[in-house]
């Protein structure tokens, strides 16, 4: 029996702002935020069959979005526009993280193309996280990539929750700019 259910009638309601301020702090266009989410909630209610109950409906949502903002960039970036990208996700973690730290397809979906693992880019985001200050580039690997919790960061690291999110703030920030600059704009 799965450990989750999904309750497509409160997507709206439930989800929907937080979705938009996930999207539109990936895209930084409120318009093309709203069509993402919107996106997301008919995907969702279109695969919801495969849904499995192993992740909570937000985290699974979230994964949708994430496709859906990584094929928005690949749509707009003709150049690199054919390319797929693929990770290994794990539904044992609640991590809901950001698309550049997981690169997550909707895992849960079987109507989605099998996605071509992309070592170009995978070297372009290691190759921004290594530019990174050692302290952000550790917090960031820490909480986006390994999945700790802000409380056992801020006890190893010794430092506040919000200190915590201003790094992890500025870490994607900077590697936003990197990609741009390294891959969607080659």
């Amino acid at each position: 029996m799965p450990l989750n259910k999904l309750h497509p009638n409160t997507w709206v309601d439930a989800y929907a702002d937080y979705l938009f301020n996930y999207a539109v702090g990936r895209v930084s266009d409120a318009e093309i935020a709203r069509d993402l989410v919107q996106e997301t909630f008919f995907a969702g209610l279109k695969s919801a069959k495969n849904y499995k109950g192993d992740a909570t409906e937000r985290t699974w949502l979230i994964a949708i979005l994430k496709r859906k903002v990584i094929d928005h960039y690949r749509k707009i970036n003709s150049k690199k526009g054919k390319a797929e990208v693929r990770m290994n996700y794990s539904a044992s973690s609640d991590s809901e993280g950001d698309w550049l730290e997981e690169q997550v397809a909707d895992p849960f979906s079987s109507f989605e193309n099998d996605a071509i693992e992309n070592e170009e880019l995978g070297l372009a985001i290691h190759g921004c996280i290594s530019k990174l200050p050692k302290k952000q580039s550790m917090v960031f690997k820490m909480k986006t990539i390994q999945g700790m919790s802000t409380e056992d960061i801020c006890n190893e690291l010794n430092i506040n929750p919000s200190n915590l999110w201003v790094m992890i703030h500025r870490a994607r920030t900077a590697l936003v700019g990197c990609l741009n600059q390294n891959w969607f704009e080659l």
